[in-house]
């Protein structure tokens, strides 16, 4: 029994479903409108503006070599804020925007499949300058920041939905990355699963390096309360849910 689940597991990370799919049945295909690339959000939310690259006055040139060479999770984090300029920045290079949408695509700084971009980006912040702690959600299409709500007891329930594990509770921001399936599903049919989870790999790998500019660190999680992060979002853990975290904080060089 064990051997057979093993079989089917390894099936999802193969591209063998790519030849049982009839893509011509694909909602895409079926003429069936476009997801949102976008949450949207509820009238009178609170917005917060980001500085977009154009106003970045301490961010430093990479030296993409370096910031590679040097990558590593980090778990322990100094007392100190991220400043808004460097929020802006990773979530600039994690799912910020290249150029205008078109036909309900858009370019971003990450690669997806059929640029579908099915994640949404959520943050527990604890240590911004100028942002009360909180949960927020990133908006890639303006380039800012929603409130989601607050909670005194944010950091505790970060580590309890973390099984146990204090980082994301004690990082200056907490990244957490929701899953919208249909936005792949939409193009790709059974197909999307396993490219939604590639993407988020390279969401996290981008996050790392833009970490290390700044004199940042980030540890990716993989293992959670699936559903107690999903309760404490709001989530309906089908349509959406999250699929990955990444504690983010300053480090000691």
């Amino acid at each position: 029994m064990e051997n057979e689940k093993l079989k089917l597991y390894r099936y999802f990370l193969k591209d063998s479903i790519r030849k049982k799919i009839v893509f011509r049945f694909t909602d895409q295909n079926q003429g069936i409108g476009v997801p949102p690339i976008e949450k949207p959000c509820p009238n009178g939310s609170n917005l917060i503006d980001l500085p977009g690259s154009d106003l970045w006055e301490n961010i430093p040139q990479a030296d993409l070599t370096r910031a590679i060479g040097n990558r590593k999770s980090h778990r322990v984090y100094l007392k100190q804020n991220l400043s808004l300029e460097e929020l802006a920045y990773l979530l600039w290079s994690t799912q910020g925007l290249r150029g205008k949408v078109f036909n309900g695509h858009a370019y971003r700084n990450v690669p997806s499949a059929g640029c579908r971009h099915a994640l949404e980006t959520y943050l527990a912040i604890f240590n911004v300058d100028g942002i009360d702690p909180g949960m927020y959600r990133y908006l890639p299409l303006s380039h800012q920041l929603v409130f989601e709500f607050s909670d005194d007891l944010l950091r505790e329930k970060m580590v309890i939905a973390a099984l146990g594990q204090s980082y994301p509770g004690k990082s200056a921001a907490t990244f957490i990355w929701v899953a919208i399936p249909y936005r792949m599903e939409w193009r790709y049919g059974l197909a999307a699963h396993k490219v939604i989870a590639i993407d988020a790999g390279h969401v996290c790998q981008n996050l790392y390096l833009a970490c290390e500019t700044i004199g940042a660190g980030a540890c990716a999680i993989a293992a959670y309360d699936q559903e107690e992060l999903d309760e404490l979002l709001g989530l309906d853990g089908e349509e959406e849910f999250a699929i990955y975290i990444a504690s983010v904080g300053k480090v000691k060089k």
